[in-house]
């Protein structure tokens, strides 16, 4: 099998450039068409889209290249023999600022192997028992009191930096030390919040006491979702650093099984080298030796490229394509699998919820009724099939409908959402979605779509809220909002009423389709918006800043019942800080005396204790009453695993853990890689 060399121009996707190639493939595609073997389950108003990547996936047209070969094997183009290089996409897409792996800054991305290889976390997260296991700690955390405030902190022995200098409770304290005095780290704000004081009690422990109660302080300062803000960082560099804000940490010095050996100045691929003594990492400890001897992360440019590389064997793990996209691959390689082996193909119980983020501290959002407007000028199912063919479970609630969610919320509370009402008397949620979303998808011919109504509701949600124009208007108008004589709204003073949706570009393409199918919708309700596409690091630093509008980002998360945590640092006004400062949490700025009050009250309870139900139950109806946010569908990751190298990867029949490549978590699946033993 011929490695094709991609040379980083293959990364350039500018306007003028991607528009060429998609008319010239847009024309030479018809007369492909009848040789094209894709048989698509999706929505006819994919179908443009689906004949266009067909033809780039069986022609490779976007893309030369270099055979890489070496005697005895394949090699990858960073020069690794491709047997023990397993390849992944990178979700972050192109980084602009390669170098910066300094975890404490602000705009450092992680999703390039920071996160999955090079920083361990204290406590980390097992999605299937859906509990948190120690990780650099050797146990979870130790209450010293019955009020919770004082804790023993202990690490494991035995581990060591990647240097070979041993990770010892002093690298802790330094770290807790170093956030709380450096206030350009974002996530000190965080800790200076948390952390009354804390002291070494021997080479592996530490003793550290909150400022309030805090029965859950593994999931403050560990893993529950995708990673914690507490990566520890070597004392003896930072130490020695003049000034950590400005210390890049490149290379870094890992705790994790993983060491960078090389990476593209332009952002474009990050090359990661096993440890040799993997032993002395928690990963080494926990689940053993990890199987590929490399990794490589790699930003192949637009989606088109992704799949041209997948159908060439380049990309092991893919992070987010498009239905169609799936379509087209799995038509094209045979070794290409998703989680599920039918509609709707991707896992529908990644736990973070995709909506619209409002910036709730200015005008026009500042305002309930406002908020609610939008809410109800969205055609949630015209926005489901633009942004993923159907294939999308929505959620009312401010948590990710993933099953144990789902049950335990979004089923138990809705006969309530059934019956809740704005004050001005109007029932806004329609119950009946699943149903009637299900008849939609069937009548367009699509397969597998269950005629159990409760079988509905676990594909496609317990229900959202009604698409109704008149009662957006009046919301609209009672906020003080009119419309100009083409229908247009314009703001209390006359000015026109202008939103800006931030969108990812070229990565979580999910957020990215939502965004456009969300703007179409407020368009035609009268409202003038724009969608700007950012790439990662712009993206993230303007949502941490608060210099956004709107954006397609997804600050509800959850994994377990007891989602205290997320709902805490996403709603609790004790987070809101001005616009520009970063934010620690509450990234909406919003404040609500209510909501914050409750998830004060919920924050001296342990997550096993009875009271944690109801009481979320009830910050959700008080949350859905003021609509911070327009939660609308939970994440399905379409993410393939191509199994020509490599097997082992989670599936329902293998299912130790999910498809989450993108997790800290990701690192304790690699001893489960397998390698085919092919070489070419």
């Amino acid at each position: 099998m011929a490695e094709i060399k991609l040379d980083n121009s293959s990364s350039d996707h500018s306007d003028a450039a991607e528009g060429s190639t998609r008319r010239e493939l847009l024309k030479t595609g018809g007369k492909v068409a009848a040789t094209a073997a894709v048989s698509s389950v999706f929505s006819p108003m994919l179908k443009q889209v689906t004949l266009r990547l067909a033809l780039v996936a069986m022609k490779g047209l976007l893309l030369g290249g270099t055979v890489v070969c070496a005697q005895g094997g394949t090699m990858t183009e960073v020069g690794t023999p491709r047997a023990q290089t397993l390849i992944l996409d990178a979700l972050d897409g192109r980084v602009n600022n390669p170098t910066q792996m300094n975890p404490y800054l602000q705009s450092t991305l992680f999703n390039e192997g920071l996160n999955q290889l090079a920083y361990s976390a204290l406590w980390e997260m097992n999605t299937v028992t859906g509990k948190q296991f120690p990780a650099l700690a050797a146990k979870m955390p130790e209450a010293l009191n019955s009020d919770f405030t004082d804790f023993k902190i202990t690490l494991r022995q035995g581990m060591a930096w990647s240097d070979g200098v041993e990770i010892t409770s002093d690298d802790l304290a330094y770290d807790l030390d170093l956030l709380m005095k450096t206030k350009a780290f974002p996530f000190g704000g965080f800790i200076n919040g948390l952390v009354k004081s804390f002291k070494v009690l021997d080479k592996y422990t530490l003793e550290l006491q909150t400022k309030q109660p805090q029965p859950r302080l593994s999931t403050l300062l560990g893993v529950t979702v995708w990673g914690n803000g507490m990566r520890m960082v070597p004392k003896h560099i930072f130490e020695k650093q003049p000034d950590p804000a400005t210390f890049n940490f490149y290379p870094p010095v890992t705790s994790g099984p993983y060491t960078l050996k090389d990476a593209d100045p332009n952002g474009n691929w990050f090359l990661w080298q096993k440890r040799d003594d993997w032993a002395k990492t928690d990963v080494g400890m926990i689940v053993g030796e990890p199987k590929p001897q490399y990794i490589l992360f790699r930003y192949y440019g637009p989606e088109e490229k992704r799949i041209i590389a997948g159908t060439q064997h380049n990309l092991d793990l893919f992070d987010d394509i498009t239905p169609e996209s799936w379509d087209i691959l799995r038509a094209q390689d045979s070794s290409a699998k998703t989680f599920l082996n039918t509609f709707p193909w991707a896992d529908m119980d990644d736990p973070c919820e995709r909506g619209i983020q409002l910036l709730d501290s200015k005008p026009p959002f500042v305002k309930t009724e406002v908020r609610w407007a939008f809410a109800l000028a969205t055609d949630i199912e015209n926005v489901s099939q633009a942004t993923f063919a159907g294939a999308l479970r929505v959620s009312p609630l401010p948590v990710p409908p993933i099953s144990i969610l789902q049950n335990a919320y979004g089923k138990s509370l809705r006969d309530w959402l059934t019956s809740f009402a704005l004050p001005d008397g109007y029932k806004p949620f329609n119950a009946d979605f699943a149903t009637n979303f299900a008849k939609k998808m069937i009548d367009q011919g699509v397969s597998g779509i269950p005629t159990d109504p409760q079988a509905q509701i676990d594909l496609f949600g317990v229900g959202w809220w009604k698409y109704d124009i008149a009662e957006a208007t009046k919301l609209m108008k009672s906020a003080g909002y009119k419309q100009d004589a083409s229908g247009k709204w314009q703001n209390p003073d006359g000015s026109p009423l202008e939103v800006t949706i931030n969108a990812p570009s070229n990565f979580e393409v999910q957020s990215g389709r939502l965004a456009f199918a969300v703007a179409d919708s407020w368009r035609k309700f009268g409202v003038t918006v724009n969608v700007q596409q950012l790439e990662s690091g712009p993206f993230w630093t303007a949502e941490a800043n608060g210099n956004y509008n709107t954006g397609s980002y997804w600050p509800g998360c959850g994994v377990m019942i007891d989602v205290y945590f997320n709902m805490d640092t996403a709603w609790n006004s004790k987070y809101v800080v001005p616009i520009g400062q970063p934010a620690p949490g509450n990234s909406s700025r919003f404040s609500d005396k209510t909501i914050s009050d409750l998830l004060d009250q919920m924050a001296g309870l342990t997550s096993d204790d009875p009271k944690i139900v109801p009481m979320t139950q009830e910050f959700m109806k008080a949350w859905v009453a003021q609509m911070p946010w327009i939660p609308m569908f939970g994440t399905s990751k379409f993410v393939p695993a191509d199994t020509y190298y490599w097997t082992g990867f989670p599936s329902p029949d293998n299912f130790y853990e999910g498809p989450w490549w993108w997790w800290s978590l990701f690192k304790y699946m690699t001893p489960k890689f397998t390698p085919t033993g092919k070489s070419s």
